[in-house]
């Protein structure tokens, strides 16, 4: 009997992996991971393939369910029936790789418990009102407040007391409690987004690529810069306290960071340009912080991947690097490689086009308060990377001296001989260390350092210093020198008057501009405008430059 029993259990186990209604949809043309658990994907599934279909896929859900369960009934044992609901509901979640591939069919099994509960009722495993129970609490919790993900849960816990008033056997009371902690397992990430107010509610429009003219769907991959930036989720904002009191260590912290796959953490909204165009973007972070960038880079670029991946199944088309993101992967070569089916872009371009666009107005204003731009000194910090070459290219014919500042000496040459030869009035000097900084009047720095490279030491009174680096290249503690002033670079505000529910730390309604490379991408439809790699093409930099300012992208300076 026992043998039976686990045989019947393995048979409902393996019924739940069935993927029927994904089947039945792949082969109508429909690429299910895409429609998607995600987002409600049967408001998707509705539209793409109409009522028909998306109710004969449901019902082919329902009854992998109620079969599994029926045929373990046959034992006449109510505790193996109530196991076999369980396995058949693992089997839904979790389908072996091994029958699958590495990318295996995994709805949300509300469809598939629906169909267990039918069956439990029929062989008279539980009572009719134990089987209904959680049918209606779903209902009922749906209906009032909106959360698919909430209302399951509800049900389940229902349903998991229910099964505990009755005269069942331990192993039947466990089973029906291991429903609930496989369902609320499956939602943690949705729960999560309850707390970060970000899930979507039955009724709510969802996006998806290419479903209305007038919207467009990007996403953009941040981390946290500190510690501190980890409880802007409120999804760990519980961690703080505990930290705080020393419960959990910052290392405890930092593993479990490092073990989290990426997630959506926030929306931005509100984004609509000058021709009318809506801008959806979801904000998605595995949250690692910078030193994990340097130390575990083939960490970085698997994160990555998978947050394409994410984007993707969220409906986006262009996916956008923020911060060190933007560096993994060889620049997002490696990611775009791995996830061809959605844009990949770093966003350098448009960063170039901000920096382009604001040395001017820069130069001017240090020109206006008295001070001859050929006698001046300027410095140029991370000159080994192409944003920062980018500036002294620029400022290079306007100033007297030019102090190229990298950690490759000998790049730094060859690109200073460059310089030379255009600008031959100019003295151009080459170093690694920062200690020359203190000639300089004026100081642009753009490195991807993951701290602070510039200190009162480095810097003379009254220089102004224009930080492109994230985070800041420039220590706070240089405000303290007199006359020092320092202009944050990349900061772009995107037309209509966006609201976020995370604090991206550049201002109330701004960007950084390699998310609203991200955003102009998705809005002008020219894919192959993206940034990949270390080099930026000077037309693609003007492209973004003219199309910000039409589509109303204010460069902030």
């Amino acid at each position: 009997m026992v043998f039976l029993s686990a045989l019947l259990l393995l048979v409902a186990f393996l019924v739940g992996t069935l993927p029927a209604g994904q089947t039945l949809l792949s082969r109508a043309g429909v690429n299910v991971r895409m429609t998607n658990a995600h987002n409600l994907g049967v408001e998707n599934v509705l539209h793409l393939v109409g009522p028909r279909l998306a109710l004969l896929s449901a019902l082919l859900d329902a009854a992998k369910g109620f079969v599994a369960v029926l045929m373990a009934s046959s034992l006449g044992r109510p505790e193996v029936t109530v196991l076999a609901a369980l396995a058949a509901y693992l089997g839904h979640l979790n389908p072996p790789r091994a029958l699958y591939g590495q990318t295996p069919p995994r709805g949300r099994g509300n469809l598939l418990l629906l169909g267990v509960l039918a069956a439990l009722a029929v062989t008279g495993a539980v009572p009719l009102w134990v089987a209904a129970l959680p049918v209606v609490v779903y209902a009922g919790v749906a209906g009032y407040w909106g959360f698919v993900s909430a209302a399951t849960l509800a049900g389940l816990l229902a349903f998991a007391l229910a099964v505990a008033l009755l005269p069942l056997g331990p192993a039947a009371k466990l089973g029906a409690l291991a429903l609930l902690v496989a369902a609320t397992w499956r939602f943690k990430e949705n729960l999560g987004r309850l707390l970060d107010g970000t899930e979507p509610r039955l009724g709510e429009s969802v996006p998806l690529a290419g479903r209305r003219p007038d919207e467009v769907v990007a996403a953009f991959m941040i981390h946290p810069m500190t510690l501190e930036n980890f409880w802007s989720a409120r999804r760990f904002a519980w961690l703080r306290p505990l930290v705080e009191r020393g419960i959990i260590s910052e290392k405890g912290v930092r593993q479990l960071a490092e073990s989290m796959r990426p997630m959506k953490v926030g929306e931005l909204h509100g984004i609509r340009t000058l021709d009318g165009k809506r801008i959806r973007c979801y904000l998605l972070s595995s949250p690692l912080l910078p030193d994990v960038f340097r130390d575990q880079p083939e960490l970085a670029t698997r994160r990555a991947i998978e947050g394409a991946r994410l984007a993707q199944e969220l409906g986006a088309e262009v996916f956008g690097l923020g911060a060190f993101w933007s560096v993994v992967g060889n620049k997002g070569v490696d990611v775009q490689a791995a996830v061809p089916d959605i844009t990949v872009t770093n966003g350098g371009a448009y960063t170039s086009g901000t920096i382009k666009a604001a040395i001017p107005g820069i130069l001017e204003h240090f020109a206006a308060q008295g001070r001859n731009l050929k006698d001046a000194a300027a410095g140029v910090v991370g000159a080994n990377g192409v944003v920062a070459f980018g500036i002294a290219r620029t400022i290079a014919p306007q100033v007297g001296k030019l102090i190229m500042v990298g950690r490759d000496l000998e790049r730094l040459e060859r690109s200073a001989a460059t310089l030379r030869r255009a600008a031959k009035d100019t003295e151009i000097i080459t170093t690694t260390s920062y200690e020359p900084l203190k000639e300089a009047d004026l100081i642009f720095s753009a490195t991807s350092d993951p701290n602070p490279v510039i200190f009162p030491q480095h810097v003379k009174p009254g220089a102004w210093i224009f930080d492109e680096g994230r985070p800041a290249d420039v220590d706070d503690s240089v405000l303290t020198l007199p006359g020092v002033r320092v202009i944050p670079g990349g900061v772009v505000r995107p037309p209509g008057g966006m609201t976020s529910n995370i604090d991206l730390q550049f201002g109330e309604g701004q960007v950084p501009a390699c998310l609203a490379e991200t955003l102009i991408i998705a809005a002008t439809g020219e894919h192959w405008r993206k940034s990949l790699g270390p080099q930026t093409l000077t037309e693609n930099i003007n492209f973004f430059v003219d199309q910000a300012q039409k589509l109303g992208f204010q460069v902030v300076d």
